[in-house]
């Protein structure tokens, strides 16, 4: 009989939960309280139901070629960055084409995942669930919850003095769909992250003025890197990990803040990172200009408001500020367990590798999707989903959750008295994390392998993007295709780019872009394997002197 699996939502990474269900023969039952699958890339025209959604403008940050699941890409056609209405049909696709639909039980929330009380031995949950008032009650084997990151909107008030006397408007991200309603106005958007910036864009092209306060600053990102390739494309590579271990990283971000700098200057433009606070990075194409044209304009921290203005940090004041945007980020939370479980799920600290809960007995419970990835996080959450199939199945195996427990305890106490870094809040490095996982399923590619028996391929996966097909070429969930997609990813790229075909242009342009793309990467990967060869050969020749050295002497005095 196969073992009955519960998954908690519908979204991304739902849907791609209950495959990874199905390709290990496991039962799913999928409970989703919307009327449709896509989680927050379902637009909706308002918020009233709760539920996090995408405002209509939303464009992906991650291109298709980097953000798509690992056996199902997106067709040729599709533009490399898309808006809310064509992401979510490539999700209804994938749905469709791997017949998900019929695993998930709609307009159903779930009030209550608790241990059977012969959960020690069994591993088994008891799941209350209630659908158009009726409740209902079912035992399932293992748990995966795939509720994301974006549940409740943080609404900072108490952090802003004379915030209740603002008489103007004031809401959160969460609530903001469409520029309608906005023309004319001054608005003030709190928070320079994507969403932040997203925002503070699209408002400045109807609004009187937008301000933009933010307290540390941020890198700006394009979507296209050079030569207008995909950004993700050309960063998200195995040979710049491999670099990035070799070179200090103090060199790497001295070049990273050179090359973004040299698009514009981040300090001129009032974005500039606060010194001593952590680096991050927005993707925006726009803002620069916006702030070049003055329609936005960029602001410190609020330290207080009143009825109709905002007092800031360095002393300025704005007057008739008519609308307050908080762009503040999200809660997450399990209201469905009980504690201690339902506290410790929200510290990743006492997740392993972000997906098992570390004080459970039985690894039948698994947090699909909760996590901060430099790259995509669909692909992610469908590599996670793999894996924790295969752990419910006891095919892959985690080590002792005493003794995970008491790392993490240990290393908590450590971070509280101030002896190491809290990391945990921090982005995960894509490839390391993604490689992480797939050597505990086995399908992390062996480059040194491929090289031996496919170098064509073996040099796309170094040299080239990391594409999620990677992790298909090997191992559990081996996909014939995956080594055709790799090799015909920039045919996909390309595609919906050519609309104006020039003629006799075709083959020196393609020839250019593999010398653009692989040429200096390539160059500076050789010279760091010859400089490594020659430091390990340099200690070879010394060690073999040391040792020789009071031979050769004896036998000279002899």
């Amino acid at each position: 009989m196969a073992k009955k699996v519960a998954v908690i939502g519908a979204g991304v990474s739902g849907i791609s939960s209950i495959k990874c269900c199905v390709d290990e023969d496991l039962e799913p039952t999928c409970f989703e309280r919307s009327d449709d699958i896509g989680g927050l890339w379902k637009f909706t025209e308002s918020s009233k139901d709760g539920m996090t959604r995408v405002y209509k403008s939303l464009v992906t940050n991650v291109c298709k070629e980097m953000s798509c699941y690992s056996d199902f890409p997106f067709h040729e056609d599709y533009p490399n960055f898309m808006n809310q209405e064509k992401f979510w049909d490539y999700l209804q696709e994938f749905a469709e084409h791997f017949d998900l639909l019929k695993y998930i039980q709609f307009k159903t929330t779930v009030c209550s995942i608790t241990k059977r009380p012969d959960f020690s031995e069994t591993g088994q949950w008891d799941v209350v669930t209630e659908t158009e008032g009726k409740q209902n009650r079912a035992v399932f084997d293992a748990v995966m919850v795939c509720t994301g990151h974006f549940l409740n909107p943080h609404l900072p008030l108490e952090a802003f003095p004379g915030i209740h006397k603002f008489k103007g408007q004031i809401l959160h991200s969460q609530e903001y769909k469409i520029p309608e309603g906005f023309q004319g106005k001054r608005i003030l958007v709190i928070g320079l992250g994507n969403t932040g910036g997203d925002i503070a864009v699209e408002l400045s092209r109807t609004a009187a003025q937008v301000l933009l306060s933010t307290r540390t600053g941020t890198w700006v990102l394009g979507r296209s890197a050079d030569w207008g390739y995909p950004f993700n494309m050309m960063v998200i590579r195995r040979y710049y990990s491999f670099i990035a271990q070799v070179l200090p990283s103090r060199f790497l971000n001295w070049i990273q803040e050179r090359k973004l700098n040299k698009r514009f200057n981040h300090e001129d433009y009032g974005l500039s990172i606060t010194k001593g606070k952590t680096a991050k990075f927005i993707v925006n194409d726009e803002l620069p200009n916006c702030i070049l044209c003055g329609t936005i304009t960029v602001k410190t921290s609020v330290m207080e408001f009143t009825e109709t203005s905002a007092v800031f940090e360095d002393g300025t004041v704005e007057e008739n500020i008519d609308v307050v945007i908080f762009t503040t980020g999200y809660t997450f939370s399990f209201p469905f367990f009980e504690e201690p479980l339902k506290s410790l799920c929200t510290k990743k600290i006492f997740l392993y590798k972000n997906v098992f809960p570390l004080n459970l007995e039985r690894a039948t419970l698994a947090i699909i999707g909760l996590l901060s990835l430099k790259g995509s996080i669909l692909s992610a959450t469908e590599l996670q989903a793999r894996w924790a199939t295969r752990v419910f199945k006891g095919l892959c195996k985690i080590p002792p959750s005493q003794k995970l427990m008491m790392e993490a305890t240990e290393k908590e106490q450590l971070i509280k008295r101030g002896v190491i870094k809290d990391t945990n809040k921090d982005k995960l490095d894509y490839i390391a994390y993604m490689d992480d996982i797939a050597a505990c399923i086995g399908t992390k590619p062996s480059i040194p392998l491929l090289f031996l028996k496919d170098p064509r391929l073996a040099w796309e996966v170094f040299f080239g993007p990391c594409t999620p097909y990677q992790y298909r070429l090997v191992g559990p969930g081996k996909w014939d295709g995956a080594r055709k997609a790799i090799l015909t990813q920039w045919d996909r790229t390309l595609k919906p780019l050519k609309t104006r075909i020039v003629p006799d242009s075709s083959k020196p342009a393609s020839m250019s872009h593999y010398l653009k793309a692989w040429g200096a990467p390539v160059l500076l990967a050789s010279l760091l394997l010859i400089c490594k060869s020659s430091l390990f050969l340099k200690l070879v020749r010394d060690k073999l002197q040391d040792r020789m050295s009071p031979y050769l002497v004896s036998l000279w005095r002899g």
